[in-house]
């Protein structure tokens, strides 16, 4: 079982050992450290935390944990109750609070459970003031509240409703045209809050909608993460109904993928590129992605004459390089979309609005709209290192073996080849090498792989 504390947030498998998993205790802790940092930042005032969950079953109890340490401490509570990590971002801004937190593990097996921490402006914590948690959350130096200061909770239950509104005014998403096409898409939601915010939203677009796995009750019925071999099911659904879209997201909505009506994945690194595509056809600007994700996106940015950039991995990297390249559009290639007319987070609601608005304006079936991007494949994989050996060392004997190719060194490090790249970085939590290519065929991705592990082994053998 695991316990792990990061600048983001806090997560773990729930049950077992005090110190080795999320127990309540930490999950109190935790709350606690990050209301001391909230006071911390707001000395005059009686500061106000959103709070959302998605449907696992340890949400509500986390949530309360969470809630309670809160107002412990003279900090006022703005309860979603179910809820998505876009929509909790979006209600930080819209209830003007303090800041937020998200209680789901997003992509990870039921399991798990996490809480995810923003800012004032429902954004995720830099990574100076994530450690000003850490160190408090260590120090304990907490100051409570006494009895008639107590911060209060209250609810709110129209937020996902708010959150459809905010995306269908958005000026981008053609409602009108989406609404007049006779649309039929399966919704795989994986037993979490996409059931219900997903059909909620595409219901106001007309749209017919078949739900798989809509029950928001927290028992996944598969991997959650959306990817190809998880989704089998979403695939013969979208054949069997002879529906035009499968549309795929993972328990807490900041994740997207949609299904041909073939039943072939449009794939999650495409999601982010068709948005583009759409976006940058009406509004010239650059674009971001993480130097992990497809360079798919920055080909569609040359072709819309305008210019790509690559950020470190993690979405707080992606936000801050957009906010300083003033990018139209932006994201990851896990399939998360980050719209800023909208707000500076992954949202899948978002990224279907967009997707549908470039699918009504072609005109073409979703099958042969993914013919007019870039295809390329993706390999992932890890080597396994003794923890006595100096990684850093490694990646830099490798950064200088192909010392004559394009290398980025923003994130461990990653080679530019004419029709492929390859990165390595290392993790800050194993011992391990993380390993991606990319290239115009598997077999040549797979060939960039190998390629690095051999050289890699010649390093420390």
């Amino acid at each position: 079982m695991t316990l792990i504390k990061s600048i983001s947030g806090i997560r773990g498998t729930i049950g077992g050992k005090f110190g080795d998993n999320l127990t309540p205790i930490e999950a109190v802790n935790f709350g606690c450290a990050y209301g001391q940092w909230i006071l911390n930042r707001n000395p005059n005032k009686k500061p106000t935390v959103v709070i959302g969950r998605d449907a696992r079953i340890s949400g509500q109890m986390i949530q309360n944990f969470v809630q309670n340490s809160l107002i412990s401490l003279g900090i006022n509570v703005i309860d979603l109750d179910l809820s998505t990590t876009p929509t909790v971002e979006l209600m930080v801004k819209e209830y003007n609070a303090d800041g937020g937190i998200i209680i789901t593990a997003s992509h990870n097996p039921t399991e798990w459970n996490a809480l995810k921490l923003l800012d004032e402006n429902g954004e995720f914590l830099n990574s100076v003031e994530g450690k000003k948690i850490i160190d408090i959350s260590e120090s304990k130096k907490f100051i409570f509240s006494n009895v008639h200061e107590l911060g209060k909770i209250y609810k709110s239950n129209d937020s996902m409703k708010k959150h459809i509104e905010c995306v269908l005014n958005l000026n981008l998403v053609d409602v009108e045209k989406i609404k007049s096409k006779k649309i039929k898409v399966v919704v795989d939601a994986v037993n979490s809050t996409g059931g219900l915010i997903v059909p909620d939203f595409l219901e106001e677009l007309n749209i017919e909608v078949i739900k798989l796995y809509c029950e928001p009750n927290g028992d996944f019925p598969h991997n959650p993460e959306p990817l190809k071999k998880n989704l089998t099911e979403l695939s013969k659904k979208v054949i069997e109904c002879n529906a035009d879209l499968g549309i795929a997201v993972d328990p807490d909505v900041d994740r997207l993928v949609f299904v041909c009506e073939d039943g072939e994945l449009f794939g999650e690194e495409n999601t982010l590129v068709a948005c583009a595509d759409y976006v940058l056809s009406k509004t010239p600007g650059s674009t971001v992605s993480n130097l992990s994700s497809s360079r798919a996106l920055n080909d569609i940015t040359k072709k819309h004459n305008q210019v790509h950039y690559y950020s470190a991995v993690g979405e707080v990297n992606v936000v801050d390089k957009m906010k300083k390249c003033k990018a139209v559009i932006g994201g990851e290639g896990n399939g998360g979309v980050i719209y800023p007319k909208s707000h500076y987070g992954r949202d899948s609601i978002v990224g279907i609005g967009l997707f549908l608005s470039l699918y009504v304006e072609r005109g073409l079936i979703a099958s042969k709209l993914l013919e007019t991007y870039p295809k390329y494949f993706m390999v992932k994989e890890k080597i396994n290192l003794s923890p006595s050996l100096d990684v850093d060392n490694i990646l830099g004997q490798i950064a200088e073996k192909y010392k004559n190719e394009n290398i980025d060194l923003v994130d461990g490090v990653r080679i530019d080849f004419k029709d492929s790249w390859v990165q390595l970085r290392k993790s800050n939590t194993e011992p391990i090498i993380r390993i991606y290519s990319e290239a115009k065929s598997n077999d040549k991705a797979s060939e960039l792989i190998k390629e690095i592990e051999i050289l890699i082994k010649n390093i420390i053998s």
